[in-house]
């Protein structure tokens, strides 16, 4: 899993993805206007960003400009969610399957690094969102504790809580995590996220 240097992200992105992939396939018409923990999305939203900032990575590791793709992704029928991510997670695969690519500069919204630092990145992205698809849908599967693992070692080093969080941060300042908290919910936590109050 280990290269020159770094830890190699493709192998835990590949299961970040799958396990997103299999979370989305639970998606039903009815839950599509429920609220998630990132308050600016619904499911509906939350898929519809998930889908376009997938295809943003693909253009990235593809060498293309990926800030000139929105993250969001338009005229996706209600019931193709599953369909719209498979194709797009298995291009960001394909997208970033050579060892050039983990050591080659690319451009994304947080500057200029490293291949392996940008896919970290976001490893770090998807299974965070997928935690927010699981609050919004009752958690019908069990998430991964290992990708949360390296979600959280991700976030504490591009995210520390010395960093001021402005406008620009997509992610909201730290919150305290409950003692009882997984390392979902820690890492949830050090987002910026709360889980969704249950009636």
């Amino acid at each position: 899993m280990t290269t020159t240097g770094f830890t190699d992200p493709r192998p835990v992105y590949a299961r970040a993805t799958e396990q997103a992939a299999a979370l989305i396939k639970t998606v039903r018409p009815e839950h599509l206007t429920a609220p998630t923990p990132c308050t600016e999305f619904d499911v509906r939203a939350l898929l519809s960003h998930v889908v376009g900032a997938t295809r943003r990575i693909a253009v990235v590791g593809e060498g293309g400009d990926g800030l000139a793709v929105e993250p969001v992704a338009h005229g996706v029928a209600d019931d193709g969610w599953a369909t719209a991510y498979e194709e797009v997670r298995v291009r960001v695969l394909n997208a970033w399957e050579s060892d050039e690519r983990m050591t080659s500069p690319v451009r994304v919204p947080w500057g200029e690094v490293p291949g392996h630092a940008a896919l970290s990145g976001y490893v770090m992205e998807i299974v965070t969102h997928t935690w927010d698809l699981a609050e919004a849908l009752g958690h019908p599967i069990e998430l991964d504790p290992e990708l949360a693992e390296f979600a959280l070692t991700t976030a504490r080093r591009v995210l520390p809580a010395s960093r001021p969080r402005d406008a620009e941060t997509p992610f909201d300042a730290p919150r305290e995590a409950a003692e009882d908290a997984d390392t979902y919910g820690q890492l949830a936590a050090w987002l910026g996220r709360a889980p969704l109050a249950r009636a």
